[in-house]
């Protein structure tokens, strides 16, 4: 009897050892699950990702830069680096914030400098003068209400506001604000 009373002891502590381990299993699962869950639905409504596509943002964003960019409390501002919803190129763009509505926007083209409301731009993130005119306005111009005026970093190739081809954008066009560069791990970080 007392043989038996010792294999019953022994049975019995394995199946609590197997369902103690299989609560723990469960309860890393299910945290795992939560996580992911909290992730999918940040990345959905709060933070998503965007790539740079071409040489227009350079050398502040390069071609193929993996980005993420937020619209949540977000008024677009001298600076802004933003995803916009192009529709003369029929695609998403990358450009950088100049002027904004009200704003009165002057390009010298033979001096290189642009000019709002009659400052000029300290532009330390250019990679090149604005020297091309891409013939979309007659300057200075006005930035429209509800829009603002966009360009590249690297001037000499970026398709910007100063194409008909893309002009102003209107603020609805605008996606929202590149916050972080996740891609290439060696330049993660804050985008400025």
């Amino acid at each position: 009897m007392a043989k038996n009373t010792a294999n019953l002891n022994e049975t019995d502590t394995e199946q609590v050892q197997d369902q103690s381990f299989s609560r723990e299993l469960y309860e890393w699962f299910e945290a795992i699950l939560t996580a992911l869950m909290m992730v999918i639905v940040v990345m959905i409504f709060f933070l998503r990702p965007a790539n740079v596509e071409g040489p227009s943002m350079e050398n502040t964003l390069h071609e193929n830069d993996r980005l993420i960019f937020t619209d949540i409390g977000f008024t677009p501002e001298y600076g802004d680096i933003v995803i916009v919803d192009s529709e003369g190129l029929g695609k998403f763009i990358v450009k950088r914030v100049i002027a904004t509505e009200g704003q009165t926007v002057d390009i010298d083209f033979a001096n290189a400098t642009v000019a709002v409301d009659g400052v000029i731009l300290d532009e330390k993130y250019i990679s090149t003068v604005t020297a091309n005119d891409e013939a979309g306005h007659e300057y200075p111009v006005a930035v429209p209400p509800n829009s603002v005026f966009v360009m590249g970093d690297n001037r000499m190739h970026s398709t910007d506001s100063r194409s008909a081809r893309v002009g102003f954008v209107n603020v609805d066009d605008i996606y929202g604000k590149v916050i972080f560069r996740f891609y290439p791990f060696s330049k993660m970080g804050v985008v400025e």
